[in-house]
């Protein structure tokens, strides 16, 4: 009969825990302080008394298997466990360690920084890492406990919550205006150059709005990144696609066509099973939602900020 593996051990499982929340060994070993052969030790060690693999390579990093989901749970409790372990049971806050969350650069500045903000007024010992990232939800958890996108996601084991909308419009800088003109019509704003998003590397179908209000127009600048369509619209490289949001922040910009060339897009946070029952993740929710709810009519270009 084969020798039975050994128990997976508590030290194998917070490697793991680190790896899932960056995504790489490199990070995971400077967090831990150790080696990138000793993290990819320790995991080869857990494959074995596990049985499976629990990571597999995705996209953007190691993702985690379901075995890899479960062990990472454990994980979670052991950690959870040690950090009790300091300090007085009864008046120890709950809210503490790290949150990540991955949600685009716009959501990132405006509404999470924030909310965020306030919330560690109340609880100081939390920490949130923000990676910003235009893309569909991930199917697999990799690390982030909070994912915030663009669109309704279609994901399982994870549950998604509505925000909120936020509006689109074509905007110009005044001295763009001023040497070009502000087009009339949808027509005559063919005439001119698009920023936006690089076409090609565009992973949300429904931030194509411009390409479908304006077919056939040709690009000036694009980015993958939404603070850089807004600084080249400032600075006159042509006319851009904006959330209201953002836009009516600066005096300099100009809406051009609001009736004929605009769109309303929903904000979804999508959070895995495993994160919700941490109160961390909890919090930093309910402040997200309040902040999105508080901000409604900016983010619908309703009210300037």
């Amino acid at each position: 009969m084969p020798a039975p593996s050994p128990a997976p051990s508590p030290e194998h499982l917070l490697v793991l825990l680190e790896v899932a929340r960056s995504g790489r060994y490199t990070t995971a070993a400077q967090a831990l302080g150790l080696t990138h052969t000793t993290v990819a030790r320790n995991i080869a060690a857990l494959d074995h008394a596990l049985g499976g693999r629990v990571l597999v390579r995705g996209a953007d990093g190691w993702e985690l298997t379901r075995l890899g989901e479960r062990a990472v749970r454990a994980g979670e409790t052991i950690a959870a466990a040690m950090s009790a372990l300091g300090g007085d049971e009864s008046e120890q806050d709950m809210v503490t360690g790290v949150v990540r969350m991955s949600t685009t650069d716009g959501f990132a500045a405006y509404i999470a920084s924030p909310a965020i903000a306030r919330l560690r007024e109340r609880h100081p010992d939390l920490s949130v890492e923000i990676v910003t990232v235009t893309r569909l939800a991930a199917q697999h958890r990799s690390g982030v406990d909070i994912e915030v996108v663009v669109g309704t996601p279609q994901v399982s084991r994870a549950r998604a919550v509505k925000l909120g909308e936020y509006a689109l419009g074509l905007y110009a800088s005044r001295d763009y205006v001023a040497r070009h003109g502000a087009p009339a019509s949808v027509e005559e704003a063919l005439g001119h150059r698009l920023v936006y998003f690089v076409d090609s590397m565009l992973q949300v179908d429904a931030l194509d709005a411009p390409r479908r209000l304006l077919p056939g127009i040709r690009d000036a600048l694009t980015s993958t990144n939404v603070f850089v369509h807004l600084e080249a619209t400032r600075a006159g490289a042509g006319i851009g696609f904006l959330p209201c949001f953002m836009a009516s922040r600066h005096p300099d910009l100009v809406r051009l066509l609001p009736d004929e060339v605009h769109d309303r897009l929903p904000y979804f946070a999508v959070v895995h099973l495993e994160s919700w029952r941490r109160p961390a993740v909890a919090a930093v929710m309910e402040a997200i939602v309040a902040e999105t709810a508080a901000q409604r009519e900016v983010l619908l270009g309703e009210r300037a900020p």
